[in-house]
């Protein structure tokens, strides 16, 4: 999946995007628009980013796991050699121990990374805050092409700000 970053200047055309990506097929799960005005997103029926498009949710527990996991590893490691204590517990140690780093790295990176504004999001937000909208549409890597011509042919309006490169299978 590819994430398609668009800035539109106002909910009607919004909302005629939204439709015409509906009809293109693209499920309304994987549109999402951030606004300074979330009211305004409601009464529309336009669909509203949540937190994990908004913070740097995702990132943090990427980094979280890779540095929990490695700090975990070394710490499963140490015990091993650790004279007495490598006997009873063996390799299963280090995976274990590398596994439970991972999860707390997790835990704890997802913990601060949902509390921190997207950095990606970050370029848009003056933007975001003079009243455009920032719609975020995730489709197929094969179908970025079409996306784009889609919105670029039928809404002048619409700026295209380009595509991040892979998207979570899970937000």
């Amino acid at each position: 999946m590819r994430r398609l970053y668009f800035l539109i200047p106002n909910i009607d055309s919004a909302k005629t995007i939204v439709d015409e990506l509906l009809l293109a097929r693209i499920e309304q799960r994987h549109i999402h628009i951030a606004a300074a005005d979330h009211h305004a997103l409601l009464e529309a029926n336009l669909p509203e980013a949540n937190l994990l498009q908004e913070s740097d949710f995702v990132p943090a527990v990427e980094r979280g796991v890779a540095i929990g996991g490695a700090t975990g590893i070394l710490a499963g490691i140490a015990a091993v050699v650790i004279p007495g204590a490598g006997l009873v517990l063996g390799g299963g140690a280090i995976l274990g121990i590398g596994l439970a780093g991972a999860g707390v790295g997790a835990w704890i990176s997802g913990m601060i990374g949902i509390s921190a504004p997207s950095s990606r999001l970050k370029e848009f937000e003056s933007a975001i805050e003079g009243g455009s909208l920032l719609m975020m549409v995730d489709v197929p890597k094969a179908r970025v092409e079409e996306m784009t011509e889609l919105v670029k042919s039928h809404h002048p309006e619409a700026h295209i700000e380009g595509t991040e490169p892979i998207i979570p299978a899970f937000p």
